[in-house]
């Protein structure tokens, strides 16, 4: 595990707390999986889906019945990150401000995170 002991990975924002419960709710689902994979232009694309059942190495992050679990994979990449669901005019969805990325894509879809080998001397810092 990437983080700070008694630290969570990830915090949720009331709107995202609000949106994901509704949701687990509405279709009976465990939580929301986040995860990252290579994609887009500007390398790596945030994953997500509603599971039934945590994985073993899953992180799991849980506030007033809205339950997040990272993949393993993505644990280091993701620490610090806040997640939020906005609701605009044209598009509603979840946001992440995350602090390991260092650059985007015009369109927002896809990110750059810093390098690994950085990633991990943050942490042990």
């Amino acid at each position: 595990m990437f983080g700070i002991p008694g630290q969570a990975p990830v915090t949720m924002t009331d709107a995202a707390v609000r949106q994901i419960s509704k949701l687990m709710e509405k279709d009976g689902r465990y939580g929301l999986k986040i995860g990252v994979k290579k994609g887009g232009c500007a390398g790596m694309e945030y994953t997500m889906d509603y599971v039934d059942t945590a994985d073993d190495n899953d992180e799991v992050v849980e506030r007033d019945g809205a339950r997040v679990l990272i993949a393993p994979m993505a644990q280091m990449f993701l620490f610090g990150t806040e997640i939020d669901y906005e609701t605009a005019l044209l598009e509603s969805g979840f946001k992440f401000r995350n602090p390991n990325v260092v650059d985007a894509c015009g369109c927002g879809e896809s990110i750059k995170f810093k390098d690994v080998d950085e990633l991990a001397a943050e942490r042990e810092d």
